[in-house]
């Protein structure tokens, strides 16, 4: 059994910081935990921009814990509110966009696992699973 505290993972090697977003991902379970997932904690600040990532390499499940945002599928140009209790899934590695409204709490579920310091690359995507 494991008990894990966010406020634990402050200033470890599992809170990684987004350079191309400012958000904060406190990498909860990883890879090496043996879940066969990972969970995170990710705070979007406001940024008054629009943030585009695309998971080539996970599929990810989001809940809403606090906050509001706009999200975007950049493929489909469907538009969703996002707000507390609200779930979104990345089923088909669709890019998407991401704005905060007001600083917004997401808890994450990513499958394949994240190994730990994964950030997003230009393209918005993350690194290879193979170049880790």
């Amino acid at each position: 059994m494991k008990v894990i505290r966010s406020d634990d993972l402050k200033n470890t090697s599992r809170e990684v910081r987004c350079p191309n977003g400012g958000f904060i991902s406190n990498r909860i379970l990883l890879e090496s935990d043996n879940m066969g997932y990972t969970m995170t904690k990710t705070v979007i600040p406001v940024t008054g921009e629009v943030q585009t990532w695309h998971y080539k390499n996970h599929l990810e499940s989001c809940y809403c814990v606090s906050g509001l945002a706009y999200l975007t599928n950049l493929e489909t140009g469907e538009k969703y509110i996002i707000h507390p209790d609200t779930t979104y899934v990345l089923d088909n590695n669709e890019r998407h966009g991401f704005e905060a409204i007001q600083e917004t709490v997401l808890i994450c579920v990513f499958n394949p696992p994240l190994k730990g310091s994964e950030v997003h690359q230009e393209d918005g995507s993350y690194v290879s699973i193979a170049s880790l």
